[in-house]
């Protein structure tokens, strides 16, 4: 097990840059372009929200949460009270599992349950096998087998294609290790957790370290966090969300190069702090506000989401070449 980021099999294995995921799924859908033309599907972003949205903390105006999106992973960890990192894992081997085998080859229900199944035990909260087939079962009767053994040969086919190199570093420590040094207040330290939640369904964490997603999500959160209220009135909707980020960038373009008028009092002198930090620090600048881009881009095409359209893409293929047998 590698314990730290830099030597880890995460670092030198999985994470890849936007051409060569662009190269890797490209490739998929070349080596079987009957299925892709046979099954087509929504955009991978919706994908992404079908499977992996979670519900986030209560008292934050994300859109994920005010529009009230409980789908299918977070539907099974919330009946097996699977712990949060557990679920993150989960949902980072979808994505690796998904970069490396063509979505309609196989059952996505079966791959979720798996996926869970697998994280909780390589994060030591393990659920029985048992459990995981009979609440997969539950909840998607129409595409789900009650035979054990399709789980575990799943959870080798996961096992194989991710070279058996299961071990995750998550944001989440970069986060709570940070929260210390920027004088983070709880509201603070949420809402970024929310945004890190949030990037689980972007490709973010195939592209950038998990540290550069922490201090993306802790500037977000830190310019943000004075416009929540508006935000809230305004409805919640991923266009005003993505257009307070696009403020929050602009704000964080101002004062991260050192241009930006000192303040005093709140997030702004705490943004001028974290600037000052990363000014002093080797940290790739680039990468974070290639990061806020991609959350900006990813909220602005939730608002053309359609769970129902893409449900129903996903069971047809499932359905029509016999996979939930």
């Amino acid at each position: 097990m590698a314990a730290n980021y830099w030597e880890s099999t995460q670092r030198r294995h999985w994470q890849f840059t936007r051409h060569q995921l662009e190269e890797l799924r490209k490739k998929l859908e070349d080596e079987d372009q009957n299925l892709v033309q046979m099954y087509p599907l929504a955009q991978l972003r919706h994908l992404s929200i079908y499977f992996n949205q979670r519900t986030l903390f209560p008292s934050y105006f994300l859109y994920t949460r005010l529009m009230g999106f409980d789908t299918e992973i977070a539907r099974l960890g919330k009946r097996l009270g699977v712990r949060q990192q557990a679920m993150a894992t989960a949902q980072l081997y979808i994505r690796r599992f998904y970069s490396k085998v063509e979505i309609r080859r196989t059952n996505p229900y079966l791959v979720i349950a798996t996926a869970v199944y697998l994280a909780c035990k390589m994060e030591e909260c393990p659920h029985h096998i048992r459990l995981v087939v009979s609440e997969g079962r539950t909840l998607w009767p129409d595409f789900f087998s009650n035979d054990t053994s399709k789980l575990g040969e799943c959870e080798f086919f996961l096992i194989s294609e991710m070279s058996s190199q299961m071990i995750v570093h998550q944001p989440y420590r970069s986060l709570t290790a940070l929260q210390v040094t920027f004088s983070l207040t709880q509201e603070e330290s949420a809402l970024a957790w929310s945004i890190i939640n949030d990037h689980y369904m972007t490709d973010l964490p195939l592209l950038f370290a998990p540290h550069i997603v922490a201090i993306m999500a802790i500037l977000l959160a830190l310019v943000l966090r004075p416009n929540t209220t508006g935000i809230q009135s305004a409805g919640g909707s991923a266009a005003n969300l993505a257009s307070a980020a696009h403020v929050a960038l602009s704000s964080a373009g101002q004062v991260i190069p050192g241009n930006g008028e000192k303040q005093n009092g709140g997030a702004r002198s705490k943004i001028q702090r974290l600037a000052n930090w990363l000014a002093e620090s080797d940290i790739d600048i680039e990468g974070i506000v290639d990061c806020i881009l991609e959350i900006i881009s990813f909220y602005e095409v939730q608002e053309q989401y359609n769970e129902k359209l893409t449900r129903e893409q996903i069971n047809r293929f499932v359905k029509a070449r016999g996979l939930d047998k």
